[in-house]
């Protein structure tokens, strides 16, 4: 009887003892499933506020070109959603500008499949397109595989989707479509200027063309620096960024480099055209509305010689400039010009070229002061009745460019004419 009570007894503890054992193991596991559970959703859900993608506006760079070492989790993480937000933004701001938007398939027709090119540009080529309401407008083409090409895209749709005035070229529309981004322009039908200036097939511009071209120009530019709000610096004037209309009227073209002037950092590299770029610009790496009359005045002394500017223009200008009586100015003329020129006006013209191009900024006149002493040539009776070939733009107020718009995107006050 003593011996089978101990038994159960014995019985009994092993029970409880290996019942605890098995509940304290099914509690531990519980306790660690709940846990990976946990882990797995917290990653989820971090992994589903950041979405990525191999192609597209979307794509996160997470690493800069300049980074050697990698970067810890979560600073890759802050990196990786600040990059995704900023592309969000952009296409947002793009898609908002108020510019229209045209389908691939649309410009595909209208170019003949791409066959109708106009030309070759910086970042890709330009086709002539005939649009279904039989518009024909200019379509370039953005290098699909260029960073530049993206990011001159939406420059030129944000700014000029805000930019209205008669001598900018006019943004008619874009295509962001099929992993190509494509800008549409009013259609210019006499070309660049520097087709002008260097090609036999066109015939030489007389000299009151020239004047007044360069005086278009001027009011392009005036209207950027001082009618624009926030002002813009188009950085890359030149004469191949200048084109014509029917009635040779010129438009600033190309503003893939134009930055907003309280958004210009100073760049470590140099952006521009070898021959128009203002040498404190490149010494200083700061682009400022002083850099953009620099070109301009390359631009005045170009329209003046028919030299390019990248085979010694400069030079060239400067032993002209060494005559004090301003006998040099006519060594220098464009000799298909014939003779046909004022010599007061070409001593005018030339001498504010030169103001232009000196080496301190702060010497140069502004766009507002080149338009004044350019109108007063224009605005002469003399000038007035050689005009022949094209009616004179003296009319044009000056202090019509000089309206600010109400507000960021306001452009009533310089529409196109």
């Amino acid at each position: 009887m003593g011996a089978l009570s101990l038994g159960l007894t014995i019985g009994l503890s092993t029970g409880v003892l290996i019942g605890v054992l098995l509940a304290g193991a099914a509690l531990l596991c519980i306790r660690l499933h709940n846990r990976r559970s946990t882990i797995g959703n917290n990653s989820s859900r971090r992994t589903s506020t950041i979405p990525i993608r191999a192609n597209g506006d979307d794509t996160s760079t997470i690493l800069s070109d300049s980074t050697a070492g990698v970067e810890s989790p979560k600073a890759m993480e802050i990196h990786g959603v600040t990059s995704w937000l900023e592309g969000s933004r952009r296409k947002s701001l793009v898609s908002a500008s108020g510019v229209p938007k045209y389908s691939y398939k649309d410009l595909q027709k209208a170019t003949s499949n791409f066959t109708t090119v106009l030309g070759q540009g910086a970042f890709g080529p330009v086709y002539k397109a005939q649009m279904l309401t039989g518009e024909t407008v200019a379509v370039k083409v953005l290098d699909s595989k260029s960073k530049q090409g993206e990011k001159e895209f939406q420059t030129e749709v944000l700014l000029l989707g805000r930019l209205h005035h008669r001598n900018l070229v006019n943004l008619v529309g874009y295509c962001s479509e099929k992993g190509q981004r494509m800008l549409i322009y009013v259609f210019m039908p006499n070309g660049s200027l520097a087709s002008h200036l260097y090609r036999e097939e066109h015939e030489s511009l007389v000299w009151d063309q020239r004047i007044s071209i360069a005086l278009d120009v001027a009011r392009g530019l005036e209207y950027l620096h001082d009618g624009a709000v926030p002002p813009v610096v188009h950085r890359d004037i030149k004469s191949s960024n200048i084109l014509l209309d029917s009635n040779m009227r010129a438009r600033v073209a190309d503003f893939g480099l134009s930055r907003e002037e309280m958004d210009i950092p100073h760049a470590s590299n140099i952006r521009g055209t070898f021959g128009y770029l203002d040498p404190e610009y490149i010494s200083s790496r700061a682009f400022t509305k002083k850099s953009d009359v620099y070109s301009f005045g390359v631009l005045l002394f170009e329209l003046i010689t028919g030299r390019n500017p990248q085979q010694g223009l400069i030079e060239y200008v400067d032993l002209a400039a060494m005559n004090a009586e301003g006998v040099g100015w006519e060594e220098i003329v464009d000799a298909r010009l014939n003779g046909a020129y004022s010599a007061q006006e070409l001593f005018d013209v030339a001498n504010l070229a030169h103001r232009c191009l000196q080496p301190h900024s702060k010497r140069r006149p502004s766009m507002r002061d080149i338009v004044q002493s350019l109108s007063s040539i224009v605005n002469d009776p003399h000038f007035r009745r050689r005009q022949v070939r094209r009616p004179s733009d003296s009319q044009a107020s000056i202090s019509d460019h000089h309206r600010r718009p109400s507000s960021l995107g306001s452009g009533s006050d310089f529409t196109d004419a």
